[in-house]
């Protein structure tokens, strides 16, 4: 199969080359990944790209849904799967979601009808500060493990039959290969706003609570699997499912009769 393979920390990151070697044994790979730290931009497009040669395959001077769109509609391959990843740092959460560029690879990818799967590899707390740790080749192991059977099983056993795109979480671990759980993104959302003399400090405790083990979520969900050490994969649709309910149809037939014409 051909695979497209992006990522948000740019083309020149460690978790990219490791799954590119990982996922080359399963298929064609092609990197078309941004140039340069893309983090935390969501879907982010831009107007105009510039677009070089790389060894891996293309550097794009843009988002992460660039990417997808630049591998998508200029290049003459016709991709089967699209892996963004392997982030450093987990991307769990349902508020995460719309603010990670490389869950964002995979949901633009979703729009062109082309599997996708976002892959992250969670950094334990303690000793680590997963901001400036940077992890080797080997470090990545389990993630480029798994992220490999992820891309060899789930074209061929239909699981893109019920899901537009998998956000995978995996731990970064030398116990490997870890249980995998199929989860639900948690909708526990703890983010502070602090005022620190002249401006606001924006602190998300999630990420304290995972470093010390102490998170509320329940079983089944995103973090609670990734905290129990386990490869945590959430089946996903892109956004926005519709879900109307009867009183907002009465209320929109209702509008031109109620309103006043200003």
């Amino acid at each position: 199969m051909n695979i497209l393979l992006t990522n948000d920390d740019g083309i020149e990151e460690t978790g990219l080359y490791a799954l590119y070697t990982a996922l080359s044994d399963v298929g064609d790979v092609t990197a078309i990944a941004p140039a340069s730290d893309q983090s935390a931009v969501g879907r982010a497009m831009s107007q105009q790209v510039e677009v070089d040669s790389h060894e891996l395959g293309y550097a794009v001077d843009g988002t992460p849904a660039d990417c997808v769109v630049v591998g998508m509609q200029a290049l003459d391959t016709a991709f089967d799967l699209v892996v963004s990843g392997c982030n450093r740092g987990a991307n769990l959460g349902a508020y995460v979601l719309g603010r990670s560029g490389t869950v964002s690879a995979a949901v633009e990818a979703t729009f062109f009808d082309v599997p996708a799967m976002a892959v992250s590899m969670y950094i334990p707390g303690g000793d680590i500060d997963f901001r400036s740790f940077e992890p080797s080749v080997a470090e990545y192991e389990e993630p480029a493990r798994a992220t490999r059977y992820l891309a060899e099983t789930t074209l061929e056993s239909g699981v893109f039959e019920h899901a537009d795109y998998l956000n995978v979480n995996i731990p970064m671990t030398e116990e490997g290969p870890c249980d995998m759980k199929i989860t639900k993104p948690s909708r526990i959302y703890e983010i502070d706003a602090i005022e620190n003399e002249d401006h606001i400090v924006l602190r998300d405790r999630i990420f304290d609570q995972l470093a010390d083990g102490t998170i509320d979520d329940p079983d089944g969900t995103d973090r609670r699997a990734i905290v129990d050490g386990r490869v945590s994969v959430s089946p996903l649709t892109a956004p926005h499912s519709m879900n109307n309910h009867e009183t907002l149809t009465e209320l929109a037939s209702d509008y031109a009769h109620r309103v006043t014409p200003e």
